[in-house]
């Protein structure tokens, strides 16, 4: 079995996931250093249906969560189904104002 690689592609403002030398799934973002607005969640049409952009999406709320400097504003429908999915997670939501 091939092993997912994730990336965070600071200069594209973007994570991706890698399947071996395919990427299979990206999470573009905007970051004003206080917030990461996730704007697009996108699977590559041969690789859907297999759970990577959850995947992707996963990993970089946990490298957020890590770092621990700054919040998430899910633009993206997919993101934000995401954290109704993993309210666990919320935790690193923007408060809305």
């Amino acid at each position: 079995m091939t092993e997912l690689t994730f990336t965070h592609e600071k200069d594209a403002s973007r994570y991706a996931l890698h399947k071996g030398d395919d990427l299979v799934s990206v999470l573009d973002y905007r970051d004003d250093g206080r917030t990461v607005a996730m704007t697009r969640a996108y699977t590559i049409p041969t690789f859907r249906g297999h759970g990577y952009a959850g995947e992707v999406v996963e990993r970089a709320v946990s490298s957020l969560e890590e770092n621990g400097d700054r919040d998430v504003l899910p633009v993206c429908w997919y993101v934000a189904d995401w954290f109704e999915a993993h309210p666990e997670r919320s935790g690193i939501l923007r408060a809305r104002a």
